[in-house]
């Protein structure tokens, strides 16, 4: 009996993600556990970005900042990013449009995931500007969007960086990245 391939594992959906309990994300009909639950250090950045991004945003009437809430991509794919922003109006009880700026930070759990699955991923569905924030280095990889692909922009741990939402939302946002780390 060889090893099983992608082919024979179960394709899950949608209509499935909402029944299981706990916290998962759903890619390309894959099951992600979402656990165990994300560190002090992870949660304590995620926080500060939050807070940042909602002040940076103060004044603006397009975009908002989200913590994890469920973007359905489409029937098998539900994700979950760490820090999010979206532009335009939001209806429901989860996201369908693809945010302009998604931070994903890392953890052993989730590191190659969020490397390799959600880059292509968040390429792919038109994100502007991916963050990777890694706690241990105290550095964060930023990635903007340009012809639909992602290029690397810097490789940061303390200064500030702008990032302009105007083709999504009309706002032009900056960030300390000094103050995100404990």
């Amino acid at each position: 009996m060889g090893k099983p391939s992608i082919s024979n594992l179960p394709h899950y959906l949608w209509k499935d993600y909402l029944s299981w309990e706990g916290s998962w994300e759903l890619i390309d009909g894959i099951p992600y556990a979402m656990s165990p639950a994300p560190s002090l250090k992870h949660q304590s950045i995620s926080q500060k970005i939050a807070t940042q991004l909602e002040l940076a945003l103060a004044n603006c009437q397009q975009c908002q900042a989200l913590l994890p809430v469920d973007w359905k991509i489409d029937e098998d794919t539900v994700v979950q990013p760490d820090n999010l922003i979206v532009c335009g109006k939001i209806e429901g009880n989860f996201l369908i449009q693809a945010p302009a700026l998604i931070v994903e930070i890392l953890s052993i759990s989730t590191a190659k995931k969020d490397k390799t699955t959600k880059f292509k991923l968040y390429e792919r569905e038109g994100v502007l500007f991916y963050l990777i924030v890694d706690p241990e280095s105290k550095g964060v990889n930023i990635y903007d969007l340009l012809q639909g692909q992602y290029v690397k922009r810097l490789d940061v741990s303390n200064e500030k960086v702008e990032f302009d939402l105007r083709v999504a939302g009309n706002c032009n946002i900056n960030l300390d990245f000094s103050k995100i780390w404990m």
